[in-house]
């Protein structure tokens, strides 16, 4: 039996999650792609990796009871089940870039189903998802302007700010959903892309080229956790316990939604290009397993 939760990621930095430089040169190391709608994803085994890694440098037997113990070489029993599962991250807005307007937050229906479908928010039926072209902004305009084409015939839907999840560090304010078969091309118009070079050490000359492309900074994407209740040796689960002693803060959202949990929150990095100031997030954990009040 397993207990539901759900994670919010919030970059705020560029995000790669995919290829790495590695030896290549001269590649555009890509980002994973969703398979339908080819927006970025980040895989439930980057997650726990991550989560594994920021527990391991508090302690590293809670961090393989929690995470599952990592294979060791040689040793084919040193792998154990976790007790806790990701599933991959998927786009609910991603920002992109109008030249002279407002930078808007672009989403489509099957983007933001999934994320309904993982926290159960907001408290709407699931056949009632935003229609196409349907926009929020600050300033209402009917026609929008991207870098490779334009949308028009928009019509205002206040209750688009309804699917931002709560507890994001700077909550989208102008959001635009478009059709299914059109969140692709917009997708690749707002990537991030950027040429990195490696000099010789004495002399003007590149030794390495590569080229990487990322999610920008503001994107937001939600993946759902289970909880495993209690172990084969009928213990509970203390995954809380061990997000309160690798110092995630608790909270509750500021609101008088009673529908909405307890939250944990703490900031981490993604990916592998930490080195060129890549995959910075601040990420909110909730759902049905943080219902109850912390143990103290």
């Amino acid at each position: 039996m397993y207990q539901k939760a759900y994670g919010i990621i919030e970059t705020l930095a560029p995000l790669h999650v995919g290829a790495s430089a590695g030896e290549e040169t001269g590649n555009l190391n890509l980002i994973f792609r969703d398979q339908f709608t080819q927006t970025g994803i980040i895989p439930g085994s980057s997650i726990r990796g991550r989560f594994r890694a920021d527990m391991r440098e508090v302690d590293r037997d809670w961090a393989n009871d929690c995470y599952g113990h990592e294979a060791e070489k040689g040793n084919s029993e040193s792998t154990t089940e976790a007790q806790i599962k990701f599933e991959y991250a998927s786009l609910v807005w991603l920002p992109v870039f109008c030249p002279g307007q407002p930078v808007v937050w672009v989403s489509c229906p099957r983007l933001l189903r999934r994320y309904q479908q993982i926290t159960k928010l907001p408290s709407t039926d699931i056949n009632d998802l935003p229609k196409r072209y349907t926009v929020k902004l600050e300033k209402h305009r009917k026609v929008l302007f991207f870098n490779l084409g334009y949308l028009k015939d928009l019509k205002e839907n206040q209750k688009l700010s309804d699917w931002v999840p709560k507890g994001l560090k700077s909550p989208p304010n102008n959001l635009v959903i478009v059709d299914d078969k059109d969140i692709s091309i917009i997708h690749e118009m707002a990537l991030y892309r950027q040429s990195r070079t490696k000099l010789e050490d004495h002399v003007k000359k590149v030794e390495y080229f590569f080229g990487v492309e990322a999610l920008p900074e503001g994107s937001i994407l939600v993946f759902p956790t289970a909880v495993k209740q209690k172990k084969d040796n009928n213990q509970e689960v203390q995954w809380k316990e061990a997000l309160d002693t690798t110092e995630w803060e608790f909270d509750k959202p500021d609101t008088n939604d009673a529908n909405l949990n307890q939250f944990v929150f703490k900031e981490l990095y993604f990916g592998g290009l930490e080195s060129i100031g890549f995959g910075r997030c601040h990420v909110t954990l909730s759902g049905k397993y943080f219902e109850t009040e912390k143990k103290s």
